[in-house]
């Protein structure tokens, strides 16, 4: 009991993060499914065949773009089709008629062989937003389950719950027609909270979940690591750093390696800065006995080209609320879905009472709401009962709904503890979230002053890559003829 106290505590300690929340408090468990797996392939040589020209749903990165690290000697092919992974017949079904997936993207071409061909090496690999990462891992998870085994055998940490219940409902829809159990281990909701030392250990095979959920389940034994085959860290650069989750991550690391030496470790992000990279290598080399591959798509290929970006100088902070009520919502109403991404808690309610008093039906979400708001919030914008949604960076990663083609940077992102520093990472981030898996996108970035000005200058020459600006925040024109240039209207 002691023990389990003096986690939470440590816990607490986390630095704020970019995402405007850390892990939260107990969770207790959610929902399982029944699924299955199948036999491992084995695969020989990698080569990117140039000679056939798969178009993608995905937004690929052309085959130069991408740089392989290879380790060790082991050879892969790449994978131009699913059939080409040795897939059960289960997972297959899952793919084509639940994902409606064709072929696999480029970077699952190269991804997946090396997930899937013993000996299993660790890998890091770095892609874009849209090129298709989650189904690498999460394919790669239910592809090495024992659904004879009822233990745990694979586990996902993601840095937020919405990640973690998206990422699940890509497991539960891929692998429907297979026999594997999977389990949320996230913050509970009042209603459902069981006191961790009331609640049986897991025996789902698959788990996905928060850090600091998943540190206390295994700090009080619930959560064992015995019989662990692959270990997934989604957004891992933010996973490893300094004002993410990295003590979390590193305590989870060493009870894996404690419990299953031999596991398979799976570091995925759009993004990995230098000293990231650098940290996340070494401590892949100080735990793991297995080697590991590497691929990276080169940081020019790294924007999004459906994706348009603009830049709007406005004279103060009520232009700012003006341009988004009478230029974003009213002229982008017809496109689809808006996100507006703000940098503080109290910012986001600023705006949200604002653009309300003002009629317009907007939600918002940020770290200081319940558990049971979150959810709620999420779930009326993935349904489209809601149309606009303001946030802070908390679903800057990963956060996929195919109806947004509009990302508003009402707050240009920048380091926590360099605020005069944009966050280039972030910035790639949140506009991933507009334009996904290859459709059409506008990103308009606010600016009022010479901080914003100077900060987005960074980010244009960090990317190498002007972004073109909207000559009056006044005008209608000016922004119909943005819209048209990213295709919207």
């Amino acid at each position: 009991m002691e023990e389990t106290k003096r986690s939470s505590m440590e816990e607490t300690k986390i630095s704020k993060s970019w995402a405007d929340v850390a892990d939260e408090a107990d969770a207790s468990e959610m929902s399982t499914l029944d699924m299955k797996s199948n036999d491992e392939p084995a695969i020989e040589s990698l080569v990117i065949d140039e000679s056939k020209d798969i178009k993608s749903t995905l937004s690929d990165p052309s085959d130069a773009s991408i740089q392989v690290v290879p380790s060790g000697d082991t050879l892969y092919k790449s994978a131009k089709t699913f059939e080409d992974l040795s897939l059960s017949e289960e997972l297959l079904k899952g793919l084509y008629s639940e994902m409606k997936f064709e072929r696999p993207s480029k970077v699952q071409e190269v991804t997946l062989p090396m997930i899937l061909t013993p000996p299993h090496l660790n890998l890091i690999a770095q892609a874009h937003n849209g090129s298709g990462k989650t189904t690498c891992f999460v394919l790669g998870m239910l592809s090495r389950v024992d659904p004879r085994l009822g233990a745990p055998q694979a586990l996902c940490i993601c840095p937020t719950r919405e990640l973690a219940i998206q990422n699940m409902e890509v497991l539960l829809k891929m692998g429907k027609f297979t026999g594997i159990t999977s389990e949320l281990a996230i913050p509970p909701s009042k209603e459902n909270y069981v006191p961790i030392n009331k609640r049986p250990p897991v025996t789902a095979q698959v788990i996905i979940g928060t850090p600091g959920t998943i540190n206390r389940w295994i700090t009080a034994k619930k959560l064992g690591a015995s019989c662990m085959k692959i270990l997934v860290f989604d957004e891992a650069d933010h996973m490893l750093e300094d004002a993410g989750f990295k003590d979390d991550s590193i305590r989870i690391m060493k009870a894996i390696v404690k419990g299953k030496a031999d596991c398979q470790v799976l570091l995925f992000s759009a993004t990995f800065n230098d000293s990231v990279k650098g940290f996340v290598k070494k401590i892949v080399e100080d735990l793991f006995v297995k080697g590991y591959n590497q691929i990276f798509v080169k940081k020019e290929e790294l924007s999004l080209e459906s994706v348009k970006q603009f830049k709007v100088h406005c004279p103060d902070e009520l232009s700012k609320v003006m341009v988004v009520k009478d230029k974003i919502l009213d002229l982008g109403a017809k496109v689809g879905q808006t996100i507006i991404f703000v940098r503080t808690r109290e910012g986001a309610r600023m705006l949200y009472k604002a653009l309300v008093e003002f009629g317009y039906e907007v939600t918002v979400i940020q770290g200081a709401l319940t558990h049971e708001d979150r959810d709620k919030i999420i779930k009326e914008f993935k349904d489209g009962l809601t149309q606009v949604l303001i946030s802070t960076d908390l679903l800057a990663r990963g956060f996929d709904q195919s109806q947004v083609n509009l990302v508003v940077n009402y707050d240009l992102p920048v380091q926590y503890e360099r605020p005069s520093e944009p966050n280039c990472e972030v910035y790639l981030h949140r506009i991933g979230r507009a334009g996904r898996f290859g459709r059409k996108g506008a990103v308009f970035n606010l600016l009022c002053n010479d901080r914003d000005t100077m900060l987005m200058s960074k980010i244009e020459n960090h990317f190498n890559s002007p972004v073109a600006e909207v000559p009056s925040w006044e005008s209608d024109e000016d922004f119909k003829v943005a819209l048209k240039t990213a295709g919207l209207i």
